[in-house]
């Protein structure tokens, strides 16, 4: 089945997908930019009044501390891949290291070689593997991928070109993305005929004479080469970025256009084929995997990925009835206590529980507020309609959060509050939360302060009352305003 995984991809790799099994890998890992990168959240109906929201998706930024140690001991002892390295990948790592030292680059290497091993393990034989970077560290990934599926077997570097880009009078503009092809062995899959592209040859009505359009060359040799499907494809791709304005945007920030991931499916798989993308962040290859009836296996370790591609897949024009399966995200009260230990992730799983439920755009700093509603007031055509979501992750909980809570509704002039506890609440939580009555909503009240436990997230039916037509959905598309001395497109790299 289509499998869907929040978690470490190292471990999910390791612990979930056996050996040989997967016959095409797309990954678009984090290209080492230093950068933050958030996620647009906005909405452009009228009601909403442009109501929007950045929140942090990933941080590209790599520092050299206990957990790239770990991995890099993990890798060259053999210790955290169930894929043995070998001598040749051990030697490169700890030359890299000689060079680089204990670098934020260094620390990057760490974290990709492991999982670049264990992506070697599950690929078939037949099968090949895509990953996009770009010139920030590409030449050290050529470097590792000729280590770990050995330099034989690379076959393409292909470049990634498009219109928007880093703007700068200081040196030549980068204008491309890079992806490396690998294969395992020499028996691997490609559909030429499936991307073979338009003739930029010209031919006369005999067909028996062909011109590069431009008059670059009239040798007769390049007539061989014509065929009525298209030309052969070639390595240099110019497929333009997603506008601020396309039906497919979702606002995520390093998001790739699916024409990309369609040329990369179509041309090494085949129907029915798995296809994996392990770092896959809004699921733009999973998404196209499913329109071209390949199977699929996404991973990522961020919950507010995840809850994207849920909804993703739930919106959009595919086939009817999408079946995957989720796992590793909280399936009851323990798995949820057990994610509380990361309590940014907990914040974003519980606040997107909550229908219409939009994460805060702070980690910190956020004066209890976890998540917002936005909803259309029906009984007030010119407002706006918000709720305040409070999250609280701890093992103890008291009447003073809730009274907390009051007063950020009141400061923020919110409608009313939810407070969401790992424990169940105490009677005075409850007795407190019902001393402030209710939020007035056409003929509904609503309890101006509503306590949800964990288990009531898993077992009752969610106590918001508001209907389903008003509530302001959390995604819509953005334009990204640039930065100065930027366009667009240097707020896109990285992640899929």
């Amino acid at each position: 089945m289509n499998t869907l995984y929040f978690g470490n991809n190292l471990e999910v790799l390791k612990d979930k997908i056996e050996s040989n099994t997967v016959d095409l890998i797309y990954l678009d890992p984090p290209f080492q930019s230093g950068k933050n990168y958030n996620i647009i959240f906005d909405n452009k109906t009228k009601e909403a009044k442009g109501v929007s929201a950045q929140i942090q998706a990933f941080t590209d930024t790599w520092e050299w501390g206990p957990e790239a140690e770990e991995e890099y001991d993990g890798l060259v002892k053999g210790t955290i891949t169930r894929e043995k390295p070998s001598t040749r990948l051990i030697e490169l790592m700890k030359a890299m290291r000689g060079y680089l030292d204990e670098t934020s680059m260094m620390a990057y290497l760490a974290m990709m070689a492991p999982r670049l091993l264990e992506l070697k393990r599950v690929l078939k034989d037949t099968g090949s593997i895509y990953l996009h970077c770009d010139p920030t560290a590409s030449h050290y990934l050529k470097l590792l991928m000729d280590a770990v599926f050995r330099q034989e077997n690379f076959v393409a570097e292909i470049i990634w070109t498009y219109s928007w880009g880093v703007r700068t009078d200081k040196r030549w503009n980068w204008k491309h993305d890079t992806i490396l092809m690998y294969s395992k062995t020499k028996n691997y899959t490609f559909n030429t005929n499936e991307v073979r592209e338009e003739h930029r040859l010209v031919a006369d009505s005999s067909k028996k004479r062909i011109q590069y359009k431009g008059s670059l060359t009239h040798d007769p040799k390049w007539n061989k080469g014509f065929n009525e499907q298209g030309a052969l494809p070639i390595d240099v791709w110019y497929i333009p970025t997603i506008n601020g304005m396309a039906k497919e945007r979702l606002g995520y920030p390093t998001q790739k256009p699916e024409a990309l991931l369609e040329r990369i499916i179509k041309a090494s798989s085949n129907e029915g084929d798995i296809v994996l993308d392990p770092f896959c962040g809004c699921g733009t290859a999973v998404a196209v995997a499913q329109r071209l009836n390949r199977k699929w296996i996404g991973i990522d370790i961020t919950y507010l990925a995840i809850d994207i591609i849920e909804k993703r897949l739930a919106k959009s024009d595919l086939k009817e009835g999408i079946n995957f399966e989720l796992k590793g995200a909280p399936a009851d009260e323990y798995s949820a206590g057990k994610l509380a230990d990361d309590p940014f992730e907990f914040q974003y799983w519980a606040v997107s529980r909550i229908p219409g439920g939009t994460p805060n755009d702070r980690r910190t700093g956020d004066k209890g507020i976890d998540g917002t509603i936005y909803f259309k007031d029906a009984s007030n055509p010119s407002k706006t309609g918000k709720a305040i979501i409070s999250v609280k992750g701890g093992k103890n909980v008291n009447p003073a959060m809730v009274r907390d809570l009051v007063g950020t509704i009141q400061s923020n002039n919110a409608d009313f509050g939810i407070l969401i506890t790992l424990p169940e609440p105490t009677q005075n939580m409850k007795t407190e939360a019902v001393k402030q009555g209710y939020f007035q909503y056409v003929r509904m009240q609503i309890p101006k302060v509503q306590i949800l436990s964990v288990k009531d997230l898993f077992t009752k039916p969610l106590p918001v009352k508001l209907p389903e037509e008003s509530i302001i959905p959390a995604y819509n598309l953005k334009k990204i305003k640039p930065k100065e001395g930027t366009l667009p497109m240097e707020e896109e790299k990285g992640c899929n």
